[in-house]
C-alpha cells in the first residue's frame, strides 16, 4: 500500500523548512543536523530490542510488562513518552497506527515511512485491517485475530514480531539484521531466512 500523493509530505516539509529559516527560528544547518539526528535514532535501535527479546526470555517478559524500564537496560530512553510493546503470536497479529496524525516511536524507529503518515493508511487500517495488510503482502489466516493499536500524543506502540524459524543458533547481531520497519509496525514480517543459513546448524 502506498500513499496516493507521496509528494504532498515533501512539499509540506519544504514549506515548513523555508518558513523556519525565513523567521530566523532555525538555519539550514540546524535543520540538516536535526534530520541527521533523527535518522541516527533509526531502525537499528528497535531491531536491537527485538533481537534481545528473541534470545532472552526474561528480557522479553520485562519488555512486554513495562517497556520503558526494559529499554533503559539497553541504553534507550523514551523520555516522558510511554511505550507499549505488543507481541505477535501464531494466533494474534498486531498493527500500529496513529489515526489523528503520525505519532510514531521515533526514538526506536527513526523517521516514519510516508505510507504511515498518509490519510489512506490512517483511515483504512482501523476499518479494514485485513484488507490493508493484504495490500502490504500479508495474507493472514481467517482464524488469526488482528488487533489495531492507535498511538497518541503521549503513548507509542511497537510490535514484537515472531522470531523466524531456523534462527535458533543466530547471534543477536544477525537476528537484528532480519528486523524491518514494517515488522515493527505490523504491516510486514522480518526478512526471510536464506535456506542455506537456516540449514547451516544442521550441517
Amino acid at each position: 500500500m502506498k500513499p496516493r500523493d507521496d509528494g504532498h509530505y515533501k512539499r509540506l516539509q519544504g514549506a515548513l523548512e523555508e518558513l523556519l529559516i525565513l523567521k530566523g527560528i532555525m538555519t539550514r544547518a540546524d535543520i540538516d543536523e536535526e534530520v541527521s539526528a533523527m535518522s541516527a535514532r533509526g531502525l537499528h535501535r528497535g531491531a536491537a530490542v527485538v533481537a534481545r527479546a528473541w534470545v532472552d526470555a526474561d528480557y522479553r517478559r520485562r519488555l512486554l510488562a513495562d517497556a520503558c524500564p526494559a529499554l533503559q537496560e539497553l541504553g534507550f530512553d523514551t523520555g516522558p513518552l510511554r511505550l507499549v510493546v505488543v507481541e505477535n503470536t501464531a494466533v494474534v497479529h498486531n498493527v500500529i497506527v496513529c489515526t489523528l496524525c503520525s505519532c510514531y516511536p521515533r526514538m526506536l524507529l527513526g523517521i516514519p515511512p510516508l505510507w504511515y503518515k498518509s490519510l489512506e493508511y490512517r483511515s483504512r487500517v482501523v476499518r479494514e485491517p485485513r484488507a490493508v495488510l493484504r495490500e502490504f503482502g500479508l495474507e493472514l489466516p481467517a482464524s488469526m485475530a488482528i488487533r489495531v493499536h492507535d498511538s497518541t500524543a503521549d503513548m507509542r506502540y511497537m510490535v514484537l514480531p515472531m522470531r523466524p524459524h531456523g534462527t535458533e543458533q543466530w547471534t543477536e547481531e544477525a537476528l537484528a539484521a532480519l528486523v524491518t520497519v514494517e515488522s515493527l509496525v505490523g504491516t510486514g514480517f522480518p526478512r526471510p531466512v536464506p535456506l542455506t543459513q537456516a540449514l547451516a546448524p544442521l550441517g
